[in-house]
Order: C-alpha cells, then sequence, then structure tokens
C-alpha cells in the first residue's frame, strides 16, 4: 500500500477534481483497491461527493456519516486519540479502522470524509513534532485491519495551506502529486512549495513530486487536434526550468509530459458520480507517468 498526496498552495486549481477522477479512474478502469481521505478542514471533496440541493448529505451517505461523527470514529477524532498516546498519557494508539470511519462508495473505491473540527486543529495543543508520525501510524492500523479490503494506494486531498494534518500526510507519502495551472504562478509555486516543504519538514522525507498540469489549454478538435495551446506550452516548459533547477539542488522532482485539458464538463463529474468518458485518455497517460516514480 502506497500513499500519495495532492497539494498546490493555490486555490482554484483544481487538486481536489483533478485527485478524486484519478482515484475513480484507478479503481475502475484499473481495478485497483483505492482508498481516497479527504483531509481538507473546506470538506470540498466530502460535499461535491455527497451533498443535495437541499444542503444535506444524500441518504445512505447521511446516515453513515452521522454515525462517523457521532461515533467519534473521525480522522480528527483518531489524531485526538494519536496526541494522547504521543505525549504518553495512553500506551497504544487506540483507534479501530474499520467500516465505521471508511466509507464505501463502490468495490474498488472508498472514502475517508473530512469533518469541520479539522477548522479549529491548529488552535489544539498538538505536539508538533510528536504528530509528523500520525499518518503513518494511521496507515499501519489501516494495513492490518481486518475488516477493511487491502488497499493498493491511499490518496489524500490536502489544503491549500500547511496544516498540522498535512504536515503528516507530507511526511508519510510515498509521492507527492502537484498540478498546476498555465499561468504566471505556475513555475514561482513550484519554487516555494518546494521550499516550504523542505523548510518545516524537517527531516525532509524526500518522497517523489510529480507536477504536472490542470486545466491545459488543448486543441479538442481541427487539424491541431490533440496538441497544446502556445501559453500553456510556455507555462509547461517555464515549470519544466524550475523543476530542472529543483532537480540539481538534490530535489526529487519531476516534470510529467501528461496533463489534464481545461473543459467545462470535467467539474460536473464529481458530483455526477461517474468518470467522464472523454478524459480516460489524459488519465491513463497521467497515471501510467506517475508509476515509474512510485
Amino acid at each position: 500500500m502506497k500513499a500519495i498526496a495532492s497539494i498546490n498552495f493555490k486555490g482554484g486549481v483544481g487538486k481536489t477534481t483533478v485527485i478524486w477522477l484519478l482515484a475513480k479512474y484507478i479503481a475502475d478502469r484499473e481495478k485497483k483497491k483505492i482508498l481516497v481521505v479527504d483531509a481538507d478542514a473546506q470538506m470540498s471533496l466530502t460535499l461535491a461527493i455527497s451533498i443535495e440541493e437541499s444542503g444535506g448529505f444524500q441518504g445512505s451517505f447521511g446516515k453513515w456519516y452521522d454515525s462517523y461523527t457521532q461515533k467519534k470514529e473521525t480522522i480528527f477524532n483518531a489524531l485526538e486519540q494519536y496526541d494522547l498516546y504521543a505525549r504518553g498519557k495512553k500506551r497504544h494508539f487506540d483507534f479501530p479502522i474499520g467500516p465505521a470511519s471508511v466509507y464505501q462508495l463502490s468495490t474498488n473505491l472508498h472514502f475517508v470524509p473530512s469533518v469541520v473540527d479539522l477548522y479549529w486543529l491548529e488552535l489544539e495543543v498538538f505536539d508538533r513534532v510528536a504528530m509528523k508520525d500520525f499518518v503513518r501510524s494511521w496507515l499501519g492500523k489501516l494495513q492490518h485491519s481486518k475488516a477493511l479490503p487491502s488497499y493498493d494506494f491511499v490518496f489524500f486531498d490536502c489544503p491549500p495551506s500547511f496544516s498540522l494534518l498535512s504536515y503528516s500526510v507530507l511526511s508519510s507519502c510515498s509521492l507527492v502529486l502537484m498540478p498546476v495551472n498555465p499561468d504566471v504562478f505556475a513555475s514561482r509555486g513550484v519554487g516555494l512549495m518546494v521550499d516550504g516543504m523542505k523548510l518545516h519538514i524537517s527531516p525532509w522525507p524526500d518522497p517523489a513530486i510529480c507536477v504536472f498540469m490542470n486545466k491545459a489549454g488543448y486543441y479538442a478538435s481541427g487539424y491541431r487536434a490533440g496538441k497544446l495551446q502556445r501559453p500553456t506550452i510556455f507555462y509547461q516548459q517555464e515549470v519544466k526550468r524550475v523543476v530542472d533547477q529543483l532537480r540539481t539542488s538534490g530535489t526529487n522532482i519531476t516534470a510529467l509530459d501528461s496533463f489534464i485539458p481545461h473543459r467545462v464538463n470535467i467539474g460536473r463529474a464529481i458530483p455526477g458520480a461517474y468518470f467522464p468518458d472523454d478524459f480516460e485518455d489524459h488519465f491513463r497517460e497521467l497515471w501510467n507517468e506517475m508509476q515509474t516514480h512510485l
């Protein structure tokens, strides 16, 4: 089982949509056992997957979610229990992981939703150093749970900021997936994010970092069909230039050739609970390229 984190400190890059559709592609098309964890207090993925027009959660998920929060089976509750263990107030990290804490969306795709409690995480008295290994310990419990399948990959959708939980995720994952958009922030943002992660996570665990272009300008028809538009090519080259500089300084980072095109219908796929067929080739290429760095 390998953990993959999706992160970008710039909001609006489409991080949540891409990580969800990538997970769904691997579960549906590649037939792998996938768990997706919404580690973002904004709950964007949790709401997109399950919200109804009335503002409430969908029937079966809504009932499960009520139990999930009332019985204190959430990722935040796990953090609380690990904190007690890390500070020596408990002899063991006593937090069972099973169907009460993991929701089954389909046979191959399972989900751990976010909760509003994560908003107040930084105000709680948690030992930052001790909490670094929380996700590693949580994954260990997950892997040894007899009530859950053996997952091939766990995807973490991290917030667009450096939180205590994302600190632990990034300290424990095998690969960091970093989507960027074709704009002026793309290349500069990559450098800032990598420098920031190395500064705040010490010692830096040196996971593989894969940067790719999301919302890419792309010709879908005509004689240039299948080719990137000039602005996207320019920003993609700028990202590769920065990535090459980071590589020379010893960072395990790669600018992928794969990209996800900008199309309106991609945003409708999450609440619609389907994988958009016209994106299959793009997600296949992205996944195949990512696997060479896992």
